[in-house]
């Protein structure tokens, strides 16, 4: 009895770059994607706050001790504030 041929295996086809995977639509991925930036949004939103009264903190120590002035401070921030331009 002749040995059987061996069938030569195709490499498997690889999932073109932008395309969806099966069983996810493009909408499922948006809305991944939206509920990553309303978490970040989130997340925003709690932390500026935080540093804003830190800073205030900050400068009400560096006033208390002396070791600046106010207006030192009001000149510091019309400094960030034209960088920031």
């Amino acid at each position: 009895m002749p040995p059987k041929k061996q069938r030569l295996r195709r490499p498997a086809r690889r999932q073109p770059v932008g395309r969806t995977k099966r069983g996810e639509s493009a909408t499922s991925r948006e809305s991944l994607q939206g509920r990553r930036l309303n978490d970040l949004i989130e997340q925003i939103e709690i932390i500026v706050p935080e540093v804003t009264a830190r800073v205030a903190a900050l400068e009400h120590l560096l006033i208390e001790k002396q070791l600046c002035t106010r207006e030192d401070l009001v000149l510091a921030r019309e400094f960030v504030s034209m960088l920031e331009r």
